[in-house]
């Protein structure tokens, strides 16, 4: 009978464990901020829980997420950074930031960064451990769809943005939980 429950525990574990899906490793890089600064992905992940925010000043989607991405950084911190990573965009992404007052690292000319991640549209929201692993991946969520006859972008972008939010922020927190460095606000 013992043989038989060891049996059982160890079948759950194994199917337990590949419900977890493995990180995949980022890639490292650097850009220009748009003060000048040069960022370097290993130093930002290194020093708090970095979230890469593809992004352009025409898109409604990320202008729903961005309040949400804001308030999460508010709450946790300098433990949390936001790398605006603007791509596929001919404004000033500079301009548009200080004026919506987010207080967002802004990266110019993210459009190679993009590439590399498979970041194709916007938003695109990755997060990134310490250990240079893609956590979270906006992309790998389930698509949610707007409620019929819901034609407008901005209406989509409205009915998309706080679930977004409610995913990111649970990475978030469950990556502070899991985190010594992370002392919340």
């Amino acid at each position: 009978m013992r043989t038989v429950s060891r049996g059982i525990v160890l079948f759950i574990m194994l199917i337990a464990s590949s419900a977890i899906p493995a990180a995949d490793p980022s890639p490292d890089w650097t850009l220009v901020s748009v003060k000048g600064e040069r960022v370097h992905l290993a130093d930002e992940v290194s020093q708090q829980t970095t979230l890469l925010f593809f992004w352009a000043t025409w898109c409604p989607y990320c202008k729903a997420l961005m309040p949400h991405l804001q308030s999460i950084r508010l709450e946790h911190g300098e433990s949390v950074k936001i790398l605006a990573i603007h791509f596929r965009d001919d404004d000033d992404p500079a301009a548009f930031i200080e004026n919506a007052g987010y207080d967002f690292t802004v990266l110019p000319n993210g459009d190679d960064i993009a590439k590399v991640y498979g970041v194709w549209g916007t938003p695109g929201v990755i997060i990134v451990d310490k250990d240079m692993q893609i956590v979270f991946d906006l992309y790998k969520l389930p698509r949610q769809e707007a409620p019929q006859g819901e034609n407008s972008h901005k209406r989509k972008a409205a009915y998309r943005a706080p679930y977004w939010a409610a995913e990111i922020r649970m990475a978030v927190d469950a990556m502070a939980r899991s985190s010594p460095r992370h002392t919340g606000k």
